[in-house]
């Protein structure tokens, strides 16, 4: 069985060059050492956001994350006006998870 991350020769762009479907994407990047379930949605999501690597369906894969539109990640900041919308949106998130805690 070849090792993750080593399968593609030290070429990363044979990750996501023959990737059929955003699924299959979103699995080889789940595959690499170090990546869960939401540091490869980011990573799909930047890939189809600012690289134009859009497989069949990488929206769906990447969740929320690939909303068109959205300010969730390092995948919807283009500069600094974009930047403040993800830091917002990253503030508000621990700040409902604060109020939730709160509550228990």
């Amino acid at each position: 069985m070849p090792v993750p991350g080593r399968a593609y020769d030290g070429d990363a762009a044979a990750l996501w060059r023959d990737a059929p479907t955003g699924a299959e994407l979103l699995k080889r990047l789940n595959a690499l050492p170090g990546y869960g379930k939401q540091k490869s949605q980011i990573f799909l999501a930047l890939l189809g956001k600012r690289f134009e690597v859009r497989p069949e369906g990488w929206r769906e894969a990447a969740g929320s994350y690939g909303e068109e539109g959205s300010y969730r990640s390092v995948a919807d900041i283009t500069g600094p006006e974009s930047l403040g919308k993800v830091r917002a949106y990253k503030q508000q998130m621990k700040q409902q998870a604060k109020a939730r805690g709160a509550g228990s």
